[in-house]
């Protein structure tokens, strides 16, 4: 890949991780919004080790694998990775989260690139949506691991309540992690789905009945 193309893979893919981008991510807080709730994480240590174990042994690496799954998939086995990818959302509400922004980004890629992704699971629409742009698929993983951990973050910056400073600080320190789990989990196959992240799923079960909250998730 000559310099030219990197460079246009790199502003696509921050394109499509931007904040700004309308697939709605700032209204999901993946379960924290509970855990924050009940005093599992109050301050910047006990966030950065919440996320670090989501980024590294949960759906975080879960959603590389379908990824890379999908970027290699031809049409025909699309549908197979997304029924994987829906039945390993550990919640309701999890279900929901990656497909509203699952259908959310391919209606804006399909609309603004030409392309004909269709109504997937968010991972498995981001997979295919960087085959059919040619990105590379190790680039597109580590932005995709970046903006989901820098999504979790935010949000607690609003939840805890958490100064912006000691927020980014948390995510610059997790960039190494980040970077590691997106180039080794895209090597891994859909066997290879597991996590240990069990206190994750009932925060985010519990947050199903929670009586007051923000985020949807």
């Amino acid at each position: 890949m000559n310099t030219t193309t990197s460079t246009s893979a790199y502003l696509t893919l921050t394109q499509w991780f931007s904040p700004g981008f309308p697939i709605g991510a700032f209204a999901y807080s993946h379960g924290l919004e509970n855990a924050i709730d009940t005093g599992a994480i109050a301050d910047a240590e006990t966030l950065q080790n919440w996320v670090q174990d989501i980024v590294m042994h949960g759906s975080a690496r879960n959603d590389v694998i379908l990824l890379a799954a999908a970027f290699d998939a031809g049409v025909d086995t699309l549908t197979q990775i997304d029924a994987t990818a829906r039945a390993f959302a550990a919640s309701r509400e999890r279900l929901t989260e990656t497909l509203d922004q699952g259908v959310a980004f391919a209606r804006t890629v399909d609309e603004i690139w030409a392309t004909d992704i269709g109504p997937l699971c968010y991972p498995v629409a981001v997979g295919r949506a960087a085959r059919l742009e040619g990105l590379p698929l190790d680039m597109t993983a580590e932005i995709y691991v970046h903006a989901f951990t820098a999504n979790l973050v935010s949000a607690a910056v609003r939840l805890i309540p958490l100064g912006q400073t000691e927020g980014q600080a948390v995510l610059a320190a997790m960039a190494p992690m980040i970077r590691e789990t997106a180039r080794a989990s895209i090597h891994l196959g859909l066997e290879d789905i597991s996590s240990n992240c069990f206190a994750l799923d009932i925060a985010a079960m519990r947050h199903e009945t929670q009586y007051s909250k923000v985020f949807r998730t």
